[in-house]
């Protein structure tokens, strides 16, 4: 959507408050007295629906995983496995969602015996539960995977078992990979996802809920949130909430009026110019992740990289690119791929006349402290354009990502970093971008290493050159996750390891 200086923000006249409501496994569920800021899994709680477990409450398990039904890019209807810890119940609202008491028919209808699903079926037959806390989240997981057609080990990332049971838990997966190359599932949920809509009760142009401490919109439209935040200017905006929720969940912090992106057509579609690829900030990392491999398969290796570490499928269903930037996290995965890229940001905001505008920034101009950005109070952040090609005079891109955390998966980096070089055809080097997290008080580029390395050639007599310059390029602090020391040879040896693979590609 073009904004021009004669065009006003669409003003939505209040709408009366509607009805809330939630279909929960093919029950509707009456939200109008529930807070919109209670998480979904307190909200099954206090509804009486315990099999949802909670673990950590800070979408690391995935004890209480839900499948949530969304419609895909392609239009197609698909079960989401997502964390129910961290989504406010507002942002469901008008939704339709399966926990694992809705898997059976019998257990639905209020009966205690009865066939299973043949994902718990798969679990009792490999013996996959043993205390049992965590089986809820893991049969959830593999529901959702399992009308997706990919019951793998990527299915099951986000779920942690402290049995350490993953052996019998990853035989039932095998076991339901072999069922469906036999016969595909054909049952009620198949049914559903026959069905044209996501949403059983689609909402109105504008979604509210006027509590009397507590205010939740969710706008389609950008010219909508513009308004909303002219009227309310402390209000917070909400996409993904995979790092809000963590407010809500364990500090318990109160919000006055949210503000939800997650319904904004505009900033949940990704488009492909001749020079840019532009993503919309609200649109879901796992669309992203699915976009990239399909429509640029190896376009952008460590945008690629990165998206396979980024904390697990339940939370990457969820969090999207604008909140991961807009948060400002000095260890946010993806700021330093998308430094590495030389992104740029499309604002949108409401200037002093109530007129919108549009601004261009470049993503290394928008960190400016520890969680301070250049997001102006009535801002927010429209789309994110990564630019294709190489440098003109170039003849080979080398770029990767990289991520150091306590675990391979769902986890928060200790050291982020992404390179990328452009060599001509002598090999000397003609673009260098370096770009970390986790060692300065922002997402950062070593502006000064990238400009000692053009001209160089691309060789490790270059790499050792360059390695005193990179250990003292940044002064990181210690922290429970590693010292200043580790990661300031994270710097280093990270860099090193980009060019040992470089060579080794050129080798293969």
């Amino acid at each position: 959507m073009e904004f021009t200086k004669k065009e006003k923000p669409l003003k939505e006249k209040p709408l009366p408050q509607q009805p809330l409501t939630l279909l929960v496994n093919g029950q509707t569920a009456d939200l109008t007295a529930v807070s919109p800021t209670m998480t979904l899994l307190h909200y099954l709680h206090h509804s009486g629906r315990t099999g949802t477990k909670e673990g950590c409450g800070d979408g690391d398990c995935g004890a209480c995983t839900v499948a949530v039904l969304c419609t895909g890019a392609d239009g197609t209807l698909r079960y989401q496995a997502m964390n129910s810890c961290l989504i406010p119940v507002g942002a469901v609202a008008q939704r339709e969602i399966v926990t694992v008491e809705g898997l059976t028919e019998s257990f639905t209808a209020g009966l205690t015996d009865g066939p299973l699903h043949p994902v718990q079926a798969a679990m009792v037959k490999t013996g996959g539960s043993q205390c049992g806390y965590c089986t809820p989240g893991f049969i959830m997981s593999l529901f959702a995977a399992y009308y997706d057609g990919s019951v793998d080990d990527i299915a099951i990332e986000g779920n942690l078992c402290r049995c350490t049971g993953y052996l019998p838990i990853r035989r039932a997966a095998t076991a339901l990979m072999q069922e469906m190359a036999e016969a595909k599932p054909c049952d009620r949920f198949t049914q559903r996802l026959s069905l044209p809509s996501a949403s059983p009760d689609p909402p109105p142009s504008l979604l509210q809920y006027l509590g009397p401490q507590e205010q939740f919109y969710r706008p389609t439209q950008i010219p909508q949130v513009l308004s909303l935040l002219q009227q309310h200017p402390n209000a917070t905006l909400i996409a993904g909430g995979t790092d809000l929720g963590l407010d809500i969940s364990h500090q318990r912090r109160p919000f006055p009026v949210l503000v939800s992106l997650e319904d904004v057509a505009e900033l949940r579609q990704i488009h492909q110019t001749e020079t840019a690829v532009e993503i919309g900030a609200a649109v879901p990392l796992s669309q992203i992740q699915s976009y990239s491999q399909t429509e640029l398969p190896g376009v952008f290796p460590s945008l690629d990289e990165m998206l396979v570490w980024f904390a697990a499928t339940q939370v990457r269903n969820r969090a999207t690119l604008g909140g991961n930037i807009a948060t400002g996290s000095p260890i946010g995965d993806l700021p330093p791929v998308l430094l590495s890229l030389d992104a740029t940001l499309k604002i949108t905001g409401m200037g002093d006349r109530l007129a919108p505008y549009r601004r261009t920034l470049p993503l290394a101009d928008f960190f400016k402290g520890y969680r301070q950005t250049d997001l102006q109070p009535q801002e927010l952040i429209e789309l994110v354009s990564i630019p294709l090609g190489i440098t003109p005079g170039a003849v080979r891109r080398y770029s990767q990502s990289y991520k150091i955390g306590k675990r391979g998966t769902d986890d928060i980096s200790i050291v982020a970093a992404a390179f990328v070089i452009d060599v001509e055809a002598s090999g000397r080097i003609v673009h260098a971008r370096l770009a970390y997290g986790g060692v300065a008080a922002i997402p950062a580029r070593a502006i000064a290493i990238e400009s000692a390395l053009m001209g160089q050639l691309w060789n490790f007599t270059t790499v050792q050159q360059i390695k005193p310059l990179l250990l003292a390029a940044f002064t990181p602090l210690s922290d429970l996750r590693g010292s200043a020391r580790y990661r300031q040879k994270l710097v280093v040896n990270l860099f090193e390891k980009f060019f040992v693979e470089t060579i080794e590609g050129l080798e293969n």
